[in-house]
């Protein structure tokens, strides 16, 4: 069985990006850079990537899954209707229309659980959680593992991790650690 990841930057104090969605304040460059592609190769727009010279084959997952405002947010500025074109697309939106540009990328406005739990029956690579916040706390129960690149810094406010959601605590098991230099730190969990 596939497994849901949850593979996101955050801040200190739990924001995966600032109140009007940007994530500017995170560190993209540094020694932490390189180890955590390696670890999760092809988690970069596919025209970014190329850009920089990184491969996005031989990664972890072949589907990724955004809420509308996590995908819209390549399109005013950097006019990327189509992100991860090395994978399955997937964007979860009620009120929006599939934009030019976006061919071969699947816009449903069908529910999150069960889109997941069909498509962890599927074969193939685990499934990559890219946001935001509050898709992630519809899939909350759904998310096997959750990958936090955690920044130092404080944003304040923004959007919550795992937006709002209710009182429902769920214990994790740490899998592994590792601290860079650049102050960012990687933590991966898995559910028990």
């Amino acid at each position: 069985m596939r497994n849901l990841t949850y593979f996101v930057a955050v801040s200190l104090d739990g924001y995966i990006a600032g109140p009007d969605g940007q994530f500017d304040a995170f560190l993209v460059e540094g020694d932490h850079a390189m180890p955590i592609w390696e670890r999760y190769r092809g988690t970069a727009p596919t025209q970014l990537a190329s850009a920089a010279g990184l491969t996005v084959t031989d990664g972890p997952f072949d589907t990724v899954l955004m809420g509308w405002n996590t995908y819209s947010v390549g399109m005013p500025d950097h006019h990327i209707p189509n992100p991860y074109q090395h994978l399955r697309q997937i964007v979860f939106t009620r009120t929006h229309e599939a934009p030019i540009g976006s061919e071969g990328m699947q816009f449903t406005g069908s529910d999150p659980v069960e889109t997941v739990q069909a498509l962890k029956q599927e074969e193939g690579k685990d499934i990559w959680l890219c946001g935001g916040g509050t898709l992630a706390a519809v899939l909350a129960d759904e998310i096997d593992r959750l990958a936090l690149k955690i920044n130092p810094v404080l944003l304040g406010e923004g959007i919550p991790l795992f937006g709002t959601r209710k009182y429902a605590a769920a214990l994790w098991q740490r899998v592994d650690t590792r601290a860079f230099n650049s102050g960012v730190v990687l933590t991966e969990y898995r559910r028990p």
